[in-house]
């Protein structure tokens, strides 16, 4: 009998167990089997620890969730399914990290990271969404005709859209929204053990240029120019996650901001 105990910061995803041997000058190898690493909530070491059990039940088991969507005067609440723990989900979330462009780019140091939540929170709030070419899971759609594919307003959970995706050879599922997204990464982050949530935002500010303001123009005579891109939604929805920023500083330790609907570039 032995026991292995991987440390609080091990790198998550899928390992290969092997017994070796060595008798003389001769080795014996056997393959064991696999297992798999995921970040440890219930692990004071690990960045993402919780210390409150309620808040782990609910932030990293709770299958279930209600999403609050609509506009400020008419606030919605639609139900959820996350399946974080369904079968073959964990599969697909791993495929997710190994499908990435950061993957892609540098196999050894992208899985050097995969032990930093917040790097891994990047990989897939870029994967969740397929605008940066790189086999990611759901399409973006606002206005238009969704005859030929799926109107986002019809989805109702996260796991028959992740199997969609695998069974179409990881091609983007058509089509997502702001709730779709944030719907489908609270999936995938609590599969992978990062306590994650939603956010609904109403009269949702979207600054374009940076300035950190909503700006509207006017001419001589009052007429409203359609000059500024800066817009204001009725709604958006994020997600926030759980862990420590070494990088910042303690104060910034708790949720953060992780947001996979396809906007502008970043880095």
């Amino acid at each position: 009998t032995f026991t292995i105990s991987s440390p609080a910061n091990a790198i998550i995803g899928r390992y290969n167990l092997i017994l070796q041997v060595t008798s003389g000058n001769k080795i014996f190898s056997r393959f064991l089997g696999q297992f798999v690493v995921l970040f440890n909530p219930w692990c004071p070491g690990d960045d993402v620890y919780m210390a409150n059990e309620n808040e782990r039940q609910e932030y990293v088991l709770n299958e279930n969730g209600i999403i609050f969507v609509g506009n400020a005067k008419y606030i919605e609440a639609r139900g959820w399914y996350y399946g974080q723990f369904q079968d073959h989900l964990l599969n697909i979330c791993l495929t997710m990290l190994d499908l990435s462009l950061y993957y892609r780019q540098d196999p050894a140091i992208d899985v050097s990271r995969r032990g930093d939540p917040k790097y891994v929170g990047r990989v897939i709030s870029s994967m969740i969404n397929g605008n940066d070419n790189d086999n990611g899971v759901l399409l973006g759609k606002w206005q238009g005709s969704f005859h030929s594919h799926e109107n986002p307003s019809r989805w109702d959970g996260s796991v028959v859209i992740l199997e969609k995706w695998r069974q179409d050879n990881y091609k983007p599922v058509q089509y997502g929204q702001c709730w779709v997204f944030a719907g489908v990464m609270c999936t995938v982050l609590r599969c992978l053990g990062i306590p994650t949530r939603l956010v609904s935002n109403f009269n949702s500010a979207h600054d374009v240029d940076r300035n950190l303001s909503i700006d509207k123009y006017y001419d001589s005579s009052g007429k409203s120019l359609n000059i500024s891109k800066d817009s204001t939604w009725d709604y958006h929805v994020w997600n926030e996650s759980w862990f420590i920023r070494p990088d910042l500083g303690t104060q910034y330790n708790g949720w953060q901001v992780l947001d996979a609907t396809p906007q502008e570039q970043s880095k």
